[in-house]
């Protein structure tokens, strides 16, 4: 597309999501590949929270959580979901939409062997999205799974990752007077060539 030029220049959308995750990294204050990540339940009832990106990878996006929690429950189920990358400092945001896939083998146990420690043991201790009695019982938890697993902990059979492979890809820029700039990619299957075109604002 001839205006496709600037922040939204190139034929590779995962590289322009890319460049604009490095520019993020330089001006937002915190957690710059934060993500709104949204799901939805049984019912058809949305549901939307923060997690981080930790990776964009050539043809997805990929994040991490426990597999017994509602956003996990909730993408087994459906095998779909969306996210929203927006930065105030930049004035941009990123959305996309498409395909879910597991990602539970040995980049998943690179991924947690490069955590903290003590993030490494929450996981364990943790059991997402149920109810907790007291923030004691949570520590007590964490006590014990040290107990267990000392100071090298191995990935837990409940944690992994996610892979995101986008059917939608929406770049967003802010404009002036509410004049804002938005190209779409869009494919109709996560294996097929790329459509691009510019959306009114």
């Amino acid at each position: 597309m001839a205006d496709r030029d600037g922040i939204f220049a190139g034929d590779d959308p995962f590289e322009i999501a890319r460049r604009w995750l490095a520019e993020a990294e330089k001006t937002e204050i915190n957690d710059p590949s934060a993500i709104a990540l949204a799901t939805v339940d049984g019912g058809g009832l949305p549901n939307v929270r923060m997690v981080l990106l930790k990776e964009i990878e050539d043809d997805g996006f990929l994040f991490y959580t426990n597999y017994e929690s509602v956003k996990a429950e909730e993408i087994f189920a459906s095998g779909k979901a969306a996210f929203v990358l927006h930065w105030k400092s930049l004035r941009r945001q990123i959305r996309v939409r498409g395909i879910t896939e597991e990602e539970n083998g040995e980049k998943a146990d690179a991924y947690f062997a490069s955590r903290a420690l003590k993030s490494r043991l929450g996981a364990w201790a943790s059991r997402q999205s149920r109810p907790l009695g007291s923030r004691r019982e949570l520590l007590a938890d964490v006590a014990r799974v040290t107990a267990q697993h000392g100071t090298a902990p191995k990935r837990p059979p409940f944690w992994g990752g996610f892979r995101l492979r986008p059917v939608e890809i929406e770049f967003w820029a802010d404009g002036a007077f509410r004049l804002h700039d938005r190209f779409r990619w869009v494919r109709k299957e996560v294996d097929e060539a790329w459509e691009t075109a510019r959306l009114f604002p």
